[in-house]
């Protein structure tokens, strides 16, 4: 009913505007002294002329645009509507047999544009508070750093809505032509080197990045810039979590980690991953893990038919099931309790649901609780992983896509060592099976449970120290939804035995992710002092993405590349498989077990020496 009361209301707006502009447009002509056979004229015409108007408005949309927002797009369209109508009333007046002069069609063509273009305007003006621009008295001293698009939205809010108390003094923008210009009669002070004079200046309070488009190096820049000033340091969410093109107070907030790694959103090629995915039945081991049920969450999206949620810990499985169907009550989502190393279970699993598609998310991925526990890792990672690819080739699901790791890389630990296994397990059955087998590996994850971000909040929380193992120690870092999306879309380009690599951006030092923490939680290193403890056992000083071996290609997506993997002897991998399940399993002897995976290398380098003899 609301929306009918606007359309009515907007029609007879422009039902007066048109006769407006006609009659004016005669006015014009004979200089207010309009002659009676043309007023006759006008008076029989003006209906079918209104009428016109109407209908060419409606064409166009003019009734449905969000005037508050126009821009040139707009314009044109009102340009259009009121050509259209006005040589519509050229034709109705010839078969009318109704004379006017020929100067009345352009001048009302003209003020037609002028008067329903005006009015677009004037209501522009008017929602966009530029008539009110009195900023609250006694106020708290804000700073915007960003004069584009975004920080003229922002303060646009902030000008108008008293309520948030924040009186903006100016700008900050590093572009040399926006240099003592102003926006919005509020003045660009200077470039991001100014901070610290403008806040002691000005008494600035708050400090507002309103930059959401640019790098996390960029932020990362600007929050060590403002880092011990006595001003609060806010953001506004990126550009991609910027949905209507609105900004909000409520949209700004503090600076968290994740605005460190800010990085362009990623595209996904919707048909192609509905492809695989939409009425399939899905199947996600690890759906309790940050990865895991971070995938579940995207896959929902796609419509699946069924969705299987495997885990071994029924809390995180159970948590999982109601999020999903509290989400998208209409999903079919099946909980399912199972440890990846019972392999009769798993068959009962594939036996009864066939499903099409499996994401394999479960995994230790403790690198110094591996170490001291090797015999888990491998039977978890690695003879979990190769049950699941037997359940798999045996039910001849479609598609099997396993989550692997940069510790994969030249692995250097028990962890890295398993899951270099698992990706070597896909290459086998890629050769010998229907199903398609690939992999996806990528660095560390923001957030995930037990990552180093976890450990840093818990050491923060208590005081300090906290604890860094080395001061050039580096790692790659993406967020949870970015990988599980990267991981989606890669399953939708697999064809067997691809590794595909996603990209992580620049490697981030873990010293610099520690000093921002303490920061973003109101502390200096004073407070909570960071200690560095020394490398430890497995860990490398610097993660890669590829081997030098591996042969890397571009693929359609921006950000992901597929490798080549280093061949190796299939029948001694697998001779290698059974004799680590024997110290693994039945012999029950954990360093010899640790010793015999630090041979895995050897499998690739024989293969190599056999390609080059």
């Amino acid at each position: 009913m609301k929306e009918k009361k606007r359309f009515i209301l907007k029609a007879l707006i422009d039902v007066i505007l048109v006769n407006l502009a006609i009659y004016l447009s005669l006015v014009l002509r004979f200089d207010g002294l309009i002659p009676a056979g043309y007023l006759r004229a006008y008076q029989h015409l003006v209906p079918f002329f209104t009428l016109s108007h109407l209908y060419f408005n409606y064409r166009f949309g003019l009734h449905k645009r969000l005037w508050q927002y126009s821009g040139l797009r707009e314009m044109f369209s009102i340009i259009n509507a009121v050509s259209c109508a006005v040589a519509l009333n050229i034709i109705l007046a010839y078969f009318m047999q109704e004379r006017l002069p020929r100067s009345i069609y352009i001048l009302t063509w003209i003020l037609g544009i002028g008067l329903i273009g005006g009015s677009r305007i004037f209501l522009r003006m008017v929602r966009s508070g530029l008539f009110s621009t009195i900023q609250p008295k006694g106020g708290h001293p804000t700073l915007i750093i960003g004069a584009g698009q975004a920080g003229l939205m922002v303060t646009k809010e902030l000008l108008h809505n008293n309520e948030n108390k924040l009186k903006v003094i100016g700008f900050v923008d590093d572009d040399p032509y926006k240099q003592h210009s102003e926006l919005l009669g509020l003045p660009i002070l200077g470039k991001r080197e100014d901070i610290p004079d403008l806040v002691k200046r000005y008494a600035i309070e708050e400090i507002i990045i309103a930059l959401p488009s640019v790098p996390g190096s960029v932020i990362r820049g600007i929050t060590r810039i403002c880092a011990g000033l006595p001003a609060r340091v806010r953001t506004l969410p990126g550009i991609y979590e910027l949905i209507e093109g609105k900004v909000t107070v409520n949209q700004i907030r503090e600076v968290n980690v994740e605005d460190l790694l800010r990085r362009d959103p990623v595209t996904l090629d919707q048909g192609e991953i509905a492809n695989y995915v939409t009425n399939k039945t899905i199947l996600v081991t690890g759906a309790g893990g940050s990865i895991g049920s971070e995938l579940c969450r995207q896959i929902v999206g796609f419509c699946p038919q069924k969705l299987l949620v495997l885990g071994h810990d029924e809390n995180p499985i159970f948590e999982i099931e109601q999020e999903l169907k509290n989400t998208c009550p209409q999903l079919n989502v099946i909980p399912i309790i199972a440890d990846i190393k019972d392999r009769e279970k798993l068959r009962v699993v594939f036996e009864r649901y066939q499903p099409e598609v499996v994401f394999h998310a479960a995994a230790h991925k403790h690198v110094p609780l591996m170490e001291t526990h090797p015999e888990e890792a491998i039977k978890n990672n690695i003879f979990g992983t190769l049950n699941l690819a037997y359940a798999a080739d045996r039910a001849n699901t479609g598609i099997f896509v396993l989550i692997s790791t940069d510790k994969a890389v030249n692995p250097s630990n028990v962890m890295g060592i398993t899951k270099r296994a698992a990706e070597m397990i896909m290459q086998k059955y890629s050769l010998i099976s229907k199903t398609c087998f690939v992999a996806v590996r990528f660095g560390n994850v923001l957030g995930s449970r037990g990552s180093v971000l976890d450990t840093f909040k818990e050491q923060i929380q208590h005081g300090g120290p906290v604890t860094v193992t080395h001061p050039e120690m580096t790692r790659f870092f993406m967020t949870i939804p970015e990988a599980a999306q990267l991981v989606i879309q890669a399953g939708a380009m697999a064809k067997g035995g691809e590794l595909f690599v996603l990209d992580m951006g620049e490697p981030v030092k873990i010293i610099d992710l520690a000093k921002d923490m303490i920061r973003f939680s109101g502390f200096d290193e004073e407070d909570v002092p960071i200690d560095i403890v020394g490398i430890r056992p497995g860990e490398k000083l610097h993660e890669e993405l590829v081997a030098p071996g591996e042969v890397v290609s571009n693929t359609k997506h921006p950000r992901i590349i597929a490798l080549k993997p280093d061949r190796f002897d299939v029948q001694q991998f697998e001779a290698w498989l059974r004799e680590l399940a024997y110290y693994a399993y039945t012999a029950y002897d954990p360093e010899k077990a640790a010793i015999l995976l630090n041979s895995i290398t050897r499998l690739s380098k024989k293969a190599k020496a056999e390609r080059v003899s």
